[in-house]
């Protein structure tokens, strides 16, 4: 008999990555703890291998949930399109700025199966300095901006949190006086938040390698350099998630802004539905 994968699972699944727990998933769903993992285990034996590696302090991706991912979230995203883009035909162009950890995920990919479905669109997707993303808004290059909030160069249209969670490197003590810790360099109150947290929690740290781009940080995190804060669907098997013995960390406010001069466009009113559904 072939095997299905059903959408409502793979749609928790990807809540509960997104989220970085059953509970905290479970929650955002409306669902019961043990009513989800019972989702996640049927999911787990449709594929035939674990998914998920489980802790009391969180979840993480196994190799083959890390391979899933974005199946899932690309099966997800044609589904939702297939319901409200058949039969529409859009043009024009529309212009997407991204912070670099949500261009890493499967947003990109859910933009260009719009782009695919309506081949006279012209969709193009950056990931730039605030600075430059601010520009970008201004001169009309991107009507739309998926960032930290207090990043986005206008108005927030909807807003919406998502957790972050520790990566560990192989080999790295976390209990370690002082902790070394791997950051992003640009000034954000992503990185402010990371430190204010550790300092709350009086553990001493020491900067031991940053880097401007989500690449940098991922490879000092494989080597081994520290511990570094990250998206749940960042985290990589190999990257330990120890929030047993770190800090809990504060969720991330993102939002989008829209150009005022967009709207009514059909072609942005589906890519703006395209982003909120995918995030």
């Amino acid at each position: 008999m072939a095997r299905d994968l059903e959408t409502a699972l793979l749609r928790s699944f990807v809540a509960v990555v997104r989220a970085g727990s059953i509970s905290r998933a479970a929650t955002a769903l409306g669902h019961t703890q043990p009513a989800l993992s019972q989702q996640m285990r049927k999911l787990e034996r449709a594929v035939g291998r674990p998914l998920l590696h489980r802790s009391p302090s969180g979840v993480s991706l196994t190799r083959a949930g890390e391979e899933l991912l974005p199946y899932a979230e690309r099966i997800l995203s044609l589904a939702a399109q297939a319901l409200t883009e058949t039969g529409r035909v859009l043009t024009g162009r529309c212009g997407v700025g991204l912070l670099e950890d949500l261009a890493a995920s499967q947003l990109p990919q859910a933009l260009a199966d719009l782009a695919r479905l309506h081949p006279g669109a012209t969709l193009e997707v950056l990931s730039m300095s605030n600075a430059e993303m601010r520009e970008a808004y201004d001169t009309g290059r991107v009507q739309l901006v998926l960032n930290e909030v207090a990043a986005v160069p206008g108005p927030p249209r909807w807003t919406v949190r998502r957790p972050l969670v520790w990566a560990t490197g192989q080999g790295v003590d976390v209990a370690a006086d002082p902790l070394p810790v791997v950051l992003f360099s640009n000034t954000c109150s992503w990185r402010t938040s990371v430190l204010e947290t550790l300092e709350r929690a009086d553990r001493p740290w020491r900067v031991t390698f940053e880097s401007n781009s989500l690449v940098g940080v991922l490879a000092a995190v494989r080597a081994g350099l520290g511990v570094a804060a990250l998206m749940p669907t960042n985290l990589e098997p190999a990257m330990a998630c120890h929030e047993d013995a770190l800090p809990t960390l504060p969720d991330v406010e993102f939002g989008l802004a829209r150009h005022p001069r967009s709207e009514g466009d059909p072609l942005i009113d589906a890519v703006e539905t395209a982003l909120r559904r995918m995030i």
